[in-house]
């Protein structure tokens, strides 16, 4: 181990009693990356080590609830361009001195990073570039569909194998860092790499499916041009340019690049996330035509023309997220030949205990149709069951289905205690969470908006504080939507307001104050 990381420094280390390292194949500033063996199964897989020195204390301890979450919820993507995740966890408690990390386990990939790939091949024939960037688009359709923001995609988090398909690493790994907790102990930077950073993001902005489709036109750019669109030496200046300067359009470096092309390009680097394609889906469609005619692939190792004959084209109707399947009679018991409420109640509680939050998503929504139909649609318990419904929907990151779940019950509640009752505000803040998680920042917006006259109206701290929580949110998303005069001026106010409720050395205003300061500089 090494003294500043507590991270191995050789092969033969035993990860999970389970996994034995072998070769260090990749290390930055988030940690290492190793080839390793499964003895259990015996085979070669890849491990993440997420270093335990970027956070201390309470902080690592929701560093490694948020980075297990987001595990979990990634390996729920099932699509062959992104890396299959196997095993995920907490290597040692530190209880014997030792520092305990997150380690992730990983499907070994074999073949060249797009890094690697490019620098091999260059000028790098176009329709290679094409087919790539449309194996891309599949992959970040599935991903949206979750829904999951990469927010780190580059060429250096894609693998290209020897048939050509391309595969996207480190799904998840970039959210799991990009919080206030983390923030808070360093720079107060938007996580990511400058180079392939969506306005938005460069400005602490709420990201969403618009900012992974910038990155990939940053990426497309590169691989068409040789270079990215912006570049610099300090990452203040980079994100300056991203901000403010219009990138060089790639016929004028490459004439032979199809207009079509160059044109998709320019759409994805818009600065106005609005003005951006609506969708991964969007931007394979417009691929489809460039893309190479069938018996072109020269059946070369690495060549990412090959898989194109249309095999893994994303589904058309993204947006569908599939309904659980009935559980078990084993599993909810029966009574009288039909499901035992009380008893899957029951078993929702225990999986809810030991952390299997996915199953008990299916147990609650195959058994809400039949507690309404033995006590009634509006009653206690099936109001009781679409409230832990809704909540452990949104625990488990699966915010489409969660969405009408809780409009539903904002919309009961307020018919009950009017508009203003705290209950339908809860709900209604947590669908504003929903549509912001799904990228929709216009939609979230409003939302926010209309809940704030409620809470600026009570007297009591706790709504004053969640008052100040929606103003933060609206000011992050008046940058994803590219207004950012009125964002600055927002979260101004803001720093203002909260440093009198908290005082001005608390982490609220001084996660303001930084992304203030950033703003500020950025802009400048």
């Amino acid at each position: 181990m090494t003294a500043m990381t507590g991270l191995p420094t050789t092969g033969g280390h035993m990860i999970a009693g389970r996994y034995e390292l072998s070769s260090l194949i990749g290390q930055g500033g988030m940690g290492q990356v190793w080839t390793a063996y499964d003895r259990r199964l015996d085979r070669r897989v890849a491990v993440k080590l997420v270093r335990p020195d970027r956070v201390a204390g309470a902080e690592a301890d929701e560093l490694r609830r948020r980075f297990l979450r987001e595990c979990r919820v990634t390996a729920q993507v099932d699509h062959p361009g992104l890396v299959t995740v196997h095993d995920a966890g907490t290597e040692g408690d530190g209880s014997d001195g030792s520092t305990s990390f997150l380690y992730l386990v990983m499907q070994y990939v074999d073949g060249s990073d797009l890094a690697d790939h490019l620098a091999e091949h260059d000028p790098y024939p176009w329709p290679w570039a094409v087919s790539t960037a449309a194996q891309l688009c599949a992959v970040l359709s599935a991903v949206h569909a979750v829904p999951i923001v990469h927010r780190d995609l580059k060429p250096r988090n894609v693998m290209v194998k020897k048939d050509g398909t391309v595969t996207v690493l480190d799904l998840g790994v970039a959210s799991v860092l990009d919080t206030d907790t983390t923030r808070l102990t360093h720079t107060g930077s938007p996580i990511g790499t400058p180079a392939y950073m969506a306005p938005e993001q460069a400005m602490g902005g709420a990201v969403g499916p618009y900012t992974d489709l910038y990155a990939l036109g940053v990426l497309l750019h590169e691989l068409l041009s040789g270079d990215v669109p912006f570049a610099g030496t300090t990452a203040l200046g980079i994100l300056h340019r991203h901000l403010y300067e219009a990138p060089v359009p790639v016929r004028q470096l490459r004439p032979e690049v199809p207009e079509a092309l160059e044109a998709l390009v320019l759409r994805l680097l818009a600065k106005d996330p609005q003005h951006r394609p609506d969708s991964a889906q969007q931007v394979y469609e417009e691929l489809l035509p460039l893309l190479p005619s069938r018996g072109v692939p020269t059946g070369r190792p690495l060549d990412p023309t090959r898989p194109f004959l249309r095999p893994h084209a994303p589904w058309p109707d993204r947006a569908v997220t599939p309904a659980p399947q009935p559980a078990g009679a084993e599993m909810q018991g029966t009574q009288g030949g039909r499901p035992d409420v009380a008893r899957a109640v029951d078993e929702v509680k225990r999986l809810l205990g030991e952390g299997r939050i996915t199953q008990a998503v299916d147990i609650l929504g195959a058994i809400l149709p039949e507690a309404a139909a033995q006590h009634g649609e509006h009653s206690p318990v099936v109001r009781t069951l679409r409230k832990q419904y809704a909540a452990t929907l949104m625990d488990d990151g699966q915010y489409r289905r969660a969405l009408p779940e809780l409009r539903r019950l904002a919309d009961e509640r307020a018919a009950e205690a009017g508009h203003a009752d705290p209950q339908s505000l809860q709900f209604r803040y947590e669908s504003a969470q929903c549509l912001e998680a799904l990228g929709e920042p216009a939609a979230a917006l409003a939302e926010y908006r209309s809940l704030l006259p409620y809470y600026e109206n009570q007297y009591a701290t706790t709504d004053l504080r969640l008052a100040l929580e929606v103003r933060r949110r609206i000011g992050q998303l008046l940058l994803a939507v590219g207004d950012r005069g009125a964002a600055q001026e927002t979260l101004i106010r803001l720093l203002h307001d909260s440093e009198r409720l908290h005082g001005p050395a608390h982490p609220f205003p001084s996660e303001v104050r930084r992304t203030l300061q950033w703003l500020g500089q950025v802009r400048g």
